[in-house]
C-alpha cells in the first residue's frame, strides 16, 4: 500500500501559541514536481524517492484558476510506474469536479482542491473519498481557516499556501503562520488524523517556522529539485526543525 505517514522516523513536539503540545508526529517531506527537470521527469521522480522523499507533490494548473499551466492526468499516469511514493495531487483548476475521477484513475493517492474551485466543497470531498482516495482542502493566503469547520469530518489533509498559487520559487509569507497555528488547534480539537501541509517558499530557513506553528508535512520545490544533492536537501529540511532521522 503506497499511502504511509513518512519514510523515516522524524518526530517533533509542535509549539502552538507559545505552548509546546508535546505531541509527536512524523515530518513528511513532499518534493514538488513543478520544480523538476521536465525533460527528465521519470528520472527525477525515481531520484527523489531514492533520496528519501516521503510523498511526491504534483501541482495541477489550468491557466485559469491560477496564471500558469502545468500538466494533467496523462502525465500523472505516466509517472506512476516510475515511482512508489504516494502521489499528493494538488488541483489548482476550476471547475475541479469533472476531473476528480481522471486523476484518481491516473494514480493519485490524495487529491486536494480549493474551496473556490467549485460551488459544493462538501460534495467534492465526498466524491474524492468515494473514489477511494484521501481528500484535502487548500487555503490560499486570503482564504480564512473558518471554511474548514463544516468539512473537517471529510478531511485527511489541510494545505496552507504560504505564497499565492501559480508559480514556484516565491518568497514565504510569514503572515500565514498564525493561520497554521489556528488550523493546528482545529485539527487537535477534532481528534481526527488530519495532516497539516505547507506549500510555498519552504526552505531550510522557513521549515522550522512551519513546524513550530504545527505543520507535519512540508512541500518543497526549488529547495529540493534546485539543489545538486537531493538527499542532502531533504535532510536539510528536517534538521533545522530539530528532526532526528
Amino acid at each position: 500500500m503506497r499511502w504511509r505517514k513518512a519514510g523515516v522516523a522524524c518526530l517533533f513536539g509542535s509549539v502552538v501559541g507559545g505552548i509546546n503540545t508535546g505531541v509527536t508526529r512524523p515530518l513528511i517531506i513532499a518534493p514538488s514536481l513543478l520544480a523538476a527537470d521536465f525533460a527528465r521527469l521519470g528520472e527525477e521522480v525515481a531520484a527523489i524517492e531514492a533520496a528519501g522523499a516521503d510523498w511526491l507533490h504534483l501541482d495541477i494548473m489550468d491557466g485559469h484558476f491560477v496564471p500558469n499551466i502545468s500538466f494533467g492526468p496523462a502525465v500523472v499516469k505516466a509517472l506512476r510506474k516510475h515511482c512508489g511514493l504516494p502521489f499528493d495531487v494538488h488541483l489548482m483548476i476550476a471547475p475541479a469536479d469533472p476531473y476528480l475521477a481522471a486523476f484518481a484513475e491516473a494514480g493519485a493517492d490524495l487529491i486536494s482542491l480549493h474551496p473556490e474551485a467549485g460551488p459544493h466543497l462538501h460534495r467534492s470531498l465526498q466524491t474524492i473519498r468515494a473514489l477511494g482516495k484521501k481528500a484535502g482542502v487548500v487555503l490560499n493566503p486570503g482564504t480564512p481557516a473558518s471554511v474548514l469547520a463544516p468539512v473537517m469530518d471529510l478531511l485527511d489533509l489541510v494545505l496552507v499556501m504560504t505564497v499565492n498559487p501559480g508559480f514556484g520559487g516565491q518568497s514565504f509569507l510569514h503572515s500565514q503562520l498564525p493561520k497554521i497555528a489556528e488550523i493546528r488547534r482545529m485539527i487537535d480539537a477534532s481528534g481526527r488524523d488530519i495532516h497539516l501541509q505547507i506549500d510555498g517558499g519552504v526552505t531550510a530557513a522557513t521549515a522550522p517556522l512551519c513546524v513550530e506553528a504545527g505543520a507535519d508535512t512540508l512541500v518543497a520545490g526549488t529547495a529540493v529539485f534546485g539543489k545538486p544533492d537531493y538527499a542532502a536537501a531533504i535532510a536539510a529540511l528536517r534538521q533545522p526543525s530539530g528532526m532526528v532521522a
